[in-house]
């Protein structure tokens, strides 16, 4: 492999490495040169960001680290300078992710692109390593765009595309990427990565039509309204829709550029399923192959991954589903007194009963024997943990 650096913050890679996903997510923020950078370390993603303070300090990354006291903070600091119209990035994970809820509804509040990649880790306690979902699914109603990826191909490419897509004028809201922590973190993959040159015709420089924040006329933001709150909520909401559009226009568009294909969801084996499992995240490449393995004997199944959490692509999810007999839903998550969160939104949009999964907390390991065992098990509207 050949690396060229023409100028500062500018490389053309030749061919694919073998990076893990942390590395990938790094990727991602210096292609889309991101100005910010704020942290607080917390495993499993203190990777990502020790790669980009590496490239700030050898100058082929040209950004601003800022070495924060907490996740509370670096949440403050990424919509500050996001205000001032800079474009921001970070990561958290787990418990790091908790400690900047306060903040995180004030970003999406204040309608601000920042771009916030969680590595996904169970919640304490007791305290896991390993990954699970609940950690970004906490985060459901704070007004985050949330995207759930597959694989560290999808790492990188997500976070370029959630910079075109939060920036957007009928968008402008902040956007969490989430992947699985170790098994896509730590785990080391062949990622293509673009030429700088092809990113920065794909994602110009950020051009904010207003900021909010100028460094030269300080000023305090977060001003009280009474009956405006709900009308502020109404176009979190319409852009949350809007974005819905957005993704799919901008996925076609990178699309065209590196023939990498994504949308709000994606189907595997859709045409004749009989029954199909939803999924999210990297465990969804154990379920692919568990599925050619039962088509290899004759079972009609197949699988349908969820891309975007946030907005909940109801849409895509009834066009996928609509003539199957049986679905079910795996939740690596758990709301206690609920169940699985996804498969409430999922049974909520398609109006019907699915057979909901409790399986991978904390990351304990599902594999392919497991994977089979629901596919038999379809056909009732109950709640089944897989240990």
């Amino acid at each position: 492999m050949q690396i060229h650096h023409s100028h500062k913050g500018c490389v053309k890679v030749n061919t694919r490495r073998m990076i893990a996903g942390n590395g990938a997510a790094a990727w991602g923020a210096r292609l889309a040169r991101a100005e910010i950078i704020p942290n607080f370390p917390i495993t499993p993603q203190t990777a990502i960001i020790e790669d980009i303070a590496s490239w700030i300090a050898s100058g082929e990354m040209d950004a601003d680290f800022l070495a924060m006291e907490s996740e509370h903070s670096v949440q403050s600091a990424l919509a500050a300078a996001s205000s001032v119209g800079t474009r921001v990035f970070s990561a958290t994970s787990s418990q790091g992710l908790m400690l900047m809820t306060e903040m995180m509804f004030v970003t999406s509040g204040l309608r601000l692109p920042v771009i916030l990649v969680n590595v996904s880790r169970g919640l304490s306690a007791p305290i896991t390593l390993w990954s699970d979902h609940n950690d970004a699914l906490v985060q459901r109603d704070s007004g985050w765009l949330q995207i759930f990826c597959s694989n560290n191909q999808e790492v990188l490419d997500s976070v370029v595309m959630g910079y075109k897509i939060a920036e957007n004028s009928e968008v402008l809201l902040p956007m969490m990427i989430n992947l699985d922590g170790f098994t896509l973190s730590a785990t080391r993959e062949p990622v293509e990565i673009p030429d700088q040159d092809e990113i920065d015709d794909f994602l110009p420089a950020y051009n904010p039509k207003h900021t909010i924040l100028d460094p030269k006329e300080p000023m305090s933001v977060g001003g009280v309204v009474f009956d405006e709150y709900m009308y502020f909520k109404s176009q979190q909401r319409m852009a949350m829709q809007n974005s819905k559009g957005v993704i799919t226009e901008v996925c076609a568009e990178w699309e065209k550029m590196t023939g990498r294909k994504y949308g709000l969801v994606e189907s595997y084996c859709p045409d004749d399923s009989e029954r199909v499992l939803v999924i999210a995240g990297s465990e969804s490449a154990i379920l692919k192959y568990t599925v050619d393995k039962l088509r290899a004997k004759g079972e009609k199944v197949g699988m349908l991954r969820l891309r975007t959490m946030r907005p909940f692509p109801c849409e895509a999810i009834i066009d996928a589903l609509s003539d199957v007999e049986e679905i079910g839903v795996i939740d690596q998550d758990i709301s206690p007194g609920s169940g699985g969160i996804i498969a409430t939104d999922v049974k909520a949009c398609l109006g019907r009963g699915v057979t909901s999964f409790i399986a991978g907390l904390g990351g304990r390991r599902i594999g392919v024997e497991k994977y089979e065992q629901m596919f038999k098990r379809l056909g009732r509207d109950v709640e089944e943990w897989i240990f």
